[in-house]
Parts: C-alpha cells; structure tokens; sequence
C-alpha cells in the first residue's frame, strides 16, 4: 500500500523575504509619511479631472491639451470667486440674524418640548435663554483664552489652505503631461511586469474617472433637489445650501448629516417648523438617493458595497485623519482593484471573476 504522498513545505527564499520587506517599508512608509501620500492621491484625482475635461475640450474644440486643463482650472477659479463674491454678504448677514435670533428659536424649543411627554422630561435638563445670556457672559471673560484656541485654529487652517494649493499645483502638472510621469512610475516596476503594471495603472485611472464621473452627477443632482426644496419651503440662501449638500455628499454618511445641520441651523430664523421640515427634506433626499440614486449610476460607474465604504471610512480615517475620510471611497476603489487584479488574479490564478 503506497502512502500518501506530502506536498513539501515552501522554502522562504530570498525573493520571498525581499517581497515581505519591501510590503513592510510600504507600510511604514504609509503610516509616517500619511499627508504627504494623500496630497500626492488627490492631486492624482483632481489630475485626472483637469485631463478628462481637457480633453473634452480637445475633442470638440480642438485645443491643445495643456491650454485645454488651463482653460478648465481659470473657469472654475472663475465660478468660485463668482460664487463667494455674490453670496459672501448675504452669508453674512444670515449668519449675523441667526446668531441674533438664537435665544428666541431656544424658547421656541422649550416651548414645544413642554407640550411634549418624553420632551418635557429632557427640557428640564435643558438651560433657559436666561441662563443661555448668563452663560454667553461668562464666555466673553474668558475671551483671551477662546482667542489662543482660535489662533490655533487660524494656523491649521492657512495650512490646510497651502496644502490645497500645493495640491492643485501638483495636478495641474501632472494633468499637462500625463505620459511622462505613468513612464517614470513604470520605471520603478521589474521590466517583466511593467505591461501588467501599465495596465492595472490605467485600469485605475479608467476606474476613478468613472466614479469621480458618477460622484460629479449624484453631487449635482443631490444639490438640485435640495435647492428646490429648500425655495419652496422659504429658506434664505437656498442655493448656497443645496451647493454645500452637493459638494459635502463626496463623503459618505457624514457629509448629508453636516449639511443638513447647517440647513437646519439656518432655518431656524424662519422658525422651529421649518427646521423640522428641512431636517425631512434632507432625510428624503438620502433616502432617495441611497436607494434610487446611487445604484443607477453605480450601474454606470463604479459599485462600492456599503458595507466595505463604511469599514473604508474608519479604516482611513483612523490611517490618515480627515484626509482618510474625504477620500475613502476612492481610496477603496484602488485596494479592490489591486486586490482583485494582483491578489486574486495574479497570485490565486483567478482570472474568472469580473
């Protein structure tokens, strides 16, 4: 009787410890050199949005690709100072009748919850406009303190601006001469594989164009409904509001819920029913979105699974702080793809799968 025949055990070679090092220094290099590496991933994203409207320029108009991301990056330089110099006022004087009107809107609540059981049993807990007044003088005591933090805050605030800035520079580089830095990349890849790596590479600009694509209709549609909504229920600055909607829904979950506070918040000069209705306006729009919406253009675009965009929130959120959150849909989008095409396909054999 013939025994069994046992496969041998792998042999660690040195190849195979020199592929471990080189995804441990990976690794390391991700975890400490963090913003740097999400600058360099979203001016890689804003890149191929200047290339992708460039060339559309190119195709119907015929210019030259790098007077073509020109004309793009002066038009919407052009449309965000038009934005801020005709809403910059009117913001203000929002702000400055909201701030005013805050401790009536706060004897509307109280009001309301002491019509209300499980309300009333919470509004004890809750201060008075007097003690709200109280409170607010207190708070300007300590002012010299407030104005250290908010020092603090100025300065990371002009640093995310430069950081901004130096990003966009990046892109627009990058978006002029494409070809020069994919080749300077392929250069750092075995010759043996530069055609696979090539091509994951361009799989992945494919990919995040189609869902920066996708996101860029679903941001403007989103923004649509809440701007309607938000005239017909008598809002002030409805169109700022539907364009902070449109533009804070690229993050996942937590960018409906911002915009639709500030939408709330500023509905409350208009008193505590419109708030409540606006708090309903912005519900229905998610849920019109999350379940009509997204799956038809994800159809066209790139499918995310929530399941895996939630974990991808927390994962690079904790990695690389806000920056993690902003782009982790995208940054999700490029792990599946190397998995599947480099994990599964090339490791496993798989090549089955779509």
């Amino acid at each position: 009787m013939t025994r069994p025949i046992t496969p041998e055990p792998r042999r660690l070679t040195v190849g195979t410890l020199v592929a471990a090092f080189a995804v441990a220094l990976l690794i390391a290099a991700a975890w400490f050199w963090s913003q740097i590496l999400m600058l360099v991933f979203g001016a890689v994203l804003i890149a191929i949005a200047l290339r992708a409207g460039a060339q559309a320029l190119h195709n119907h108009l015929g210019l030259n690709i790098k007077l073509g991301v020109l004309v793009v990056v002066l038009a919407v330089i052009a449309v965000i100072t038009g934005g801020v110099l005709l809403a910059g006022q009117p913001v203000a004087d929002q702000f400055s009748q909201l701030v005013s009107g805050l401790p009536e809107s706060w004897d509307r609540i109280s009001s309301w919850a002491s019509d209300n059981t499980i309300a009333s049993a919470i509004q004890d807990q809750m201060p008075s406009s007097d003690q709200m007044e109280e409170s607010a003088s207190k708070l300007a005591s300590s002012l010299p303190d407030i104005m250290g933090t908010l020092t603090g805050v100025l300065d990371t605030v002009l640093g995310g601006l430069s950081s901004i800035l130096l990003m966009v520079v990046v892109a627009i580089f990058v978006a002029m001469d494409t070809s020069v830095y994919r080749q300077g990349a392929l250069r750092l890849v075995p010759p043996r594989h530069r055609p696979r790596a090539g091509q994951i590479g361009d799989e992945l600009g494919t990919q995040l164009g189609r869902w920066m694509a996708g996101q860029a209709l679903d941001m403007a549609i989103v923004a649509v409904l809440a701007g309607v909504g938000l005239w017909l229920l008598g809002v002030p600055l409805a169109l700022l509001l539907a364009l902070i909607a449109g533009l804070t829904n690229i993050v996942p979950i937590i960018g409906p819920v911002f915009s639709g506070g500030i939408a709330a918040l500023f509905s409350l000069s208009q008193g505590l029913d419109t708030a409540i209705y606006v708090a309903l306006l912005f519900t229905a729009i998610q849920m019109f979105e999350g379940n009509v919406l997204m799956p038809v253009i994800q159809s066209y675009a790139v499918q995310l699974p929530p399941a895996l965009t939630i974990v991808a929130i927390m994962a690079f959120g904790s990695l690389f702080g806000f920056a993690g959150v902003i782009l982790a849909a995208p940054l999700l989008i490029v792990v599946m793809l190397l998995v599947h095409r480099i994990y599964v396909e090339d490791v496993l054999g798989d090549a089955d799968r779509n």
